[in-house]
This record gives structure tokens, C-alpha cells and sequence, in this order.
């Protein structure tokens, strides 16, 4: 696994932690260590979102400063390779 393939999966496990964490409180909003968790959760999935996104570029088409029609496109960057 190279460096960007592991920053990915920080970066999906923060994800997958955070929405589990969500819908956890769809059902128990009134549980305040719950949502001081999801703080916590949202806060380390919002630095590793920017740090790969400084890294390896854009993840969704809504980055800031994402210009879709340049070249080279995001999959023939040779970050990716």
C-alpha cells in the first residue's frame, strides 16, 4: 500500500466512524458524550480531508478550487499513478 492508498483509508474510516456516529444519534439526539464523540469524529475527518486534498487533490467535485475542465483531469495526474 502505497502513501496516498493509506490516506485514503484514514480518510474513509473517519468517514465510516462519522456517519455511523450520525445515525446513532438520528435515534439518540439527547446522548451528549455521543455527540461530543462526533465533534471529535467531524473535526478529524475535516483534517484529513484537507490534508489529502493538499497531497493528492480533490476527493469530491465540490473542492474548493477544483477546475474539472483543466488538464490534466484528476485521474491522469500523475499522483494517481
Amino acid at each position: 500500500m502505497n502513501k496516498r492508498e493509506a490516506a485514503m483509508r484514514r480518510l474513509q474510516s473517519a468517514k465510516f466512524a462519522l456517519w455511523e456516529m450520525h445515525l446513532y444519534l438520528d435515534t439518540h439526539p439527547e446522548d451528549l458524550e455521543s455527540i461530543a464523540a462526533y465533534k471529535k469524529y467531524e473535526a478529524k475527518y475535516v483534517l484529513l480531508l484537507n490534508e489529502f486534498e493538499e497531497n493528492y487533490g480533490a476527493v469530491t467535485q465540490f473542492a474548493p478550487g477544483v477546475a474539472w475542465l483543466k488538464n490534466p483531469w484528476p485521474w491522469e495526474s500523475e499522483v494517481c499513478d
